[in-house]
């Protein structure tokens, strides 16, 4: 015999709340008729839940709106998004970008930490210069608690714990940060790769905005994905969904190991390869292989027309067996790419891409150019942030 259960009263009014909170979020402030007319409660219902979140501070009146008939003019409510504050951070091994933004997810200020040259300066003491001018940025902004700080990182996050799981590969001063972080008082931490973040981006502003299923092929210095999978984003059980570069693949001249993704398809694809690539072909290309190098030379290759095509071509075939390898598993139906390198190659890159991806396997898969740019990691954690702090304040899932 099945049970059937209804809402309490209070669990009732937790749900309407919620809902009346996220279409103030997206919509703007509203009238009280509006708020009727949307959620399809009644009179008493919306009065009760305007006064309730009105005391909490949620809600504020915003004005009033000039009614087409006769009487006093309706009033307007909207979300007081000064309710609670977030921070985004972005953390790269030449530094640290941050946002301090609202609960509406606007931006109030932002600030960028050079991790300085090496071994020169070094990063020494660059854990604590990150929270100080945090604090600092958000102090100036009239910000003096954060409730959530989101951060993009390198590396592998354990979904179970949250915790940052550094191998070697990730500089020392890493670690350090998210340590200072955790300490903050009041302020609660969330820690993601810095490509899953990219790709709930993409999901939610950017260039998958219509797909529930789709996969970010992050082309950069380094070689990554994130997977979204009907409408969540997957992260596998240690975190390592998407970790591409260590995918062994044809044309290098081994395999990679646990610890290192040399001989993987970051092989083929990373920025040292796209600069080697094109010196090969007789493009010129910096020596550093660094990832604005390789953004400058399929730039290069996509504006000499013609005569860039060879290194395209070459690019794509390289980039489309990854690609494949990630469709036969997952048959996401659609591939976008991003970082710099990625969105770089624009449609000339993506077209040539989904050609060959639709030699090497037998899934229809669209590939598309990335939308968000280089502020796809700060965008993600904001969302994350933002996220966070409305279940905390709105209740509810």
């Amino acid at each position: 015999m099945t049970t059937v259960r209804t809402a309490t009263p209070s669990t009732a009014r937790a749900i309407n709340d919620r809902l009346a909170l996220n279409l103030l979020l997206e919509q703007g402030p509203l009238t009280a008729t509006e708020l009727r007319e949307l959620t399809g409660l009644s009179r008493p219902t919306v009065s009760d839940l305007l006064d309730r979140l009105q005391r909490s501070g949620l809600v504020a009146l915003a004005g009033e709106r000039g009614e087409q008939r006769r009487g006093p003019n309706a009033r307007l409510y909207a979300l007081v998004a000064s309710r609670a504050h977030i921070a985004a951070i972005d953390v790269r091994s030449v530094g640290v970008s941050l946002v301090i933004a609202d609960l509406a997810g606007h931006t109030l200020a932002t600030a960028e930490i050079p991790a300085g040259p090496e071994p020169a300066d070094g990063t020494e003491g660059l854990a604590e210069r990150t929270v100080s001018t945090l604090l600092d940025t958000a102090h100036q902004a009239g910000v003096e608690q954060l409730h959530t700080v989101a951060v993009g990182i390198p590396g592998l996050v354990d979904p179970a714990t949250g915790r940052l799981d550094n191998t070697g590969g990730l500089p020392g001063w890493h670690t350090d940060l998210i340590a200072e972080l955790r300490e903050l008082p009041g302020t609660g931490l969330i820690l993601e790769n810095e490509v899953n973040l990219a790709a709930i981006t993409e999901h939610r502003t950017g260039a998958a905005r219509d797909r529930d299923t789709f996969v970010l092929l992050w082309l950069g210095h380094g070689t990554g994905a994130g997977v979204v999978l009907d409408g969540r984003l997957r992260r596998g059980a240690s975190g390592g969904t998407g970790e591409i570069g260590f995918l062994p693949v044809p044309g290098t001249d081994r395999l990679p190991t646990a610890s290192d993704c040399e001989g993987g398809f970051h092989t083929l694809v990373g920025s040292g390869a796209v600069c080697a690539m094109a010196r090969a072909l007789g493009l010129p290309a910096d020596e550093a292989g660094d990832a604005a190098a390789a953004e400058a030379v399929v730039h290069a290759a996509v504006a000499a027309g013609p005569a860039g095509a060879p290194f395209l071509d070459a690019f794509a075939d390289r980039v489309a067996v990854g690609a494949a390898a990630l469709c036969v598993v997952l048959d996401p139906g659609c591939v976008v790419l991003g970082g710099e390198v990625g969105r770089a190659g624009g449609a000339e890159l993506a077209g040539r891409v989904g050609r060959k991806l639709a030699e090497l396997s037998p899934l229809r898969t669209e590939v598309r150019v990335g939308a968000v740019g280089g502020g796809g990691v700060l965008g993600g954690a904001v969302l994350l942030a933002c996220d966070a702090a409305r279940r905390d304040l709105f209740g509810g899932p």
